[in-house]
């Protein structure tokens, strides 16, 4: 191929638009750097939308030590928080006790226990809970979140759902967060730099080429050739397969999958606090008020040994949580109150661990420079994507000489531009220029997009200058602005990770909102 026809060199190639992709694309293209994306289905179309929709610290991690992972993920909550007060914001854990709780679990706290404390036979005592919740409140600094305090079930209205038997519980904060719109988001502040962003678009091969990468990939425009002098692997689940099959590479390292199943049921209480369940097998899950009308329950942790794409909730994995969260609730959890289930596959770095729940949570980033350099992403917490990124650069920049340095802590996404409280008076001021709009509907449209909600809306005067109306608040307006600006291509992009409204839609109203998506997407100018 003659030089002119040859594809200009690009700074970096990432594969992969889960979170870890996108925020290193972020990342890089602040920093100034040439970036390209490819994403071989939609934006965080994996793991990133299947997650418990939490920044935390990882409470349950200080149990196996994990202190740097822990105090990273601490000091992130409220970084994040004021850079998108949209998708992100505290929440308030109520955490039961019971003195005669018992958990069969072989981490680095329950052997200790074992040998200092034998009497204990497996039980926590309160001391020991309360020192934990003690380091948790004070190892991240903590400005914004209120701090841990003892809750008495008898008379707080937290209580009142759950078994008479818990008395005494713990109360401390974390953060929820949108996830599949972090992803989206980053996505979009990473174009708005200059990065280049692809979906539906699959990388075929990889291969050095003195000192770049040639890479093939396939998509709408059919098979095209791009060059990068860094490749950066943020492949998720399918990182090992990058190595071996896409890049071709004979490599050691690897990664261990494991599978998280969650439910949604019908709502199981009427406040806004979530609760943490500890269980007699050493796993902990979550109760979270989950999109007004519903509860979010998970996770679990299961190896998982088919294709990533292949995770689903299992029966079995289904009648655990139930069982699990029946033990704490004054009222059985049915399998006739689940309304959805979801299943994804978390890449966690092959450490040896006798057990998934014992498997790593921290993520590995690991540099070949046998020729044009590769960067590996293994593993890594939605909480920490944003140290990752950074992590990641570290590595990068000194492949490209004058790059700048790090930027990206409390930059707001796009539509964040506003106080970490002020979702309120935001939704207040949407409510009073489009007066049409309900509460339920003025109130999503900031919880989804900030302050561009008033882009999305535009001149408006009634709902009727939005166009078609797809059920559940979801108009045309919205669609549209979803398949311009946020790579949406198909009804499940929408209901299903952009929006959760496939909660509320019926089966013939997203299936004639596929019906119209593929209509008008040749004549929409898509997000590239």
């Amino acid at each position: 191929m003659a030089d002119a026809q040859r594809p200009a060199v690009a700074d970096l190639f990432i594969i992969g638009g889960g979170i870890n992709g996108c925020g290193i694309a972020r990342d890089a293209a602040g920093r100034g750097l040439s970036v390209v994306l490819a994403e071989q289905g939609d934006l965080a179309q994996a793991t990133s939308s299947a997650s418990t929709k939490l920044f935390h610290g990882g409470l349950r991690y200080l149990e196996y030590f994990e202190f740097r992972l822990v105090r990273e993920a601490l000091e992130e909550r409220e970084t994040l928080l004021v850079a998108m007060p949209h998708i992100s914001w505290p929440m308030r854990f109520v955490l039961p006790y019971h003195p005669d709780m018992r958990f069969e679990s072989d981490t680095p706290t329950s052997r200790l226990l074992g040998v200092l404390m034998p009497w204990m036979k497996g039980r926590r005592p309160a001391w020991l809970i309360r020192l934990g919740l003690f380091m948790y409140d004070t190892m991240g600094g903590r400005k914004i979140l209120p701090a841990t305090r003892t809750l008495d079930l008898s008379r707080d209205p937290a209580g009142k759902p759950l078994n008479p038997k818990f008395r005494r519980a713990f109360e401390y904060s974390d953060c929820w967060v949108e996830d599949s719109r972090l992803v989206v988001l980053n996505a979009r502040d990473a174009k708005a730099r200059g990065a280049k962003v692809m979906v539906g678009t699959r990388v075929v091969t990889a291969q050095r080429a003195g000192d770049h990468w040639e890479i093939l990939t396939e998509g709408p425009s059919g098979r095209v050739t791009h060059r990068a002098k860094v490749l950066v692997n943020a492949g998720g689940p399918w990182v090992e397969d990058v190595i071996r099959n896409v890049a071709r590479i004979n490599s050691t390292e690897g990664v261990r999958l494991v599978r998280g199943s969650h439910i949604v049921t019908r709502r199981l209480f009427d406040h806004d606090k979530c609760y943490f369940f500890q269980g007699e097998d050493g796993r902990i899950i979550f109760a979270i008020p989950y999109e007004q009308d519903f509860t979010l329950i998970g996770t679990t942790d299961k190896d998982h040994k088919g294709a990533p794409k292949e995770a689903v909730c299992t029966d079995e994995e289904r009648d655990y949580l139930l069982a699990f969260a029946s033990k704490y609730f004054a009222k059985p959890v049915t399998k006739e109150d689940v309304v959805w289930t979801y299943s994804g596959v978390r890449p966690l770095y092959n450490d040896g661990a006798k057990s998934a729940t014992a498997a790593t949570r921290d993520y590995v980033l690991s540099l070949d420079t046998n020729g044009a350099p590769l960067l590996n992403v293994f593993g890594g917490k939605i909480t920490t994507y944003r140290r990752l990124a950074e992590s990641a650069m570290e590595k990068i920049t000194p492949f490209f000489a004058g790059t700048r340095g790090p930027w990206t802590a409390r930059v707001s996404l796009p539509g964040g531009d506003f106080p970490p409280d002020g979702v309120a008076a935001l939704t207040g001021r949407l409510k009073a220029q489009y007066s049409f709009l309900s509460d339920y509907h003025a109130g999503r449209l900031i919880r989804a997009y900030g302050t561009e909600a008033f882009e999305v809306l535009g001149n408006a005067r009634a709902m009727a200058d939005l166009g078609h109306d797809f059920g559940a608040t979801l108009t045309e307006a919205e669609v549209t602005w979803l398949m311009q600006k946020e790579w949406a291509r198909h009804a499940v992009d929408i209901v299903w990770r952009r929006t959760k409204l496939g909660l509320r839609m019926t089966t013939d109203q997203i299936a004639a909102l596929e019906e119209y998506m593929t209509k008008t997407r040749a004549l929409s100018p898509a997000a590239e």
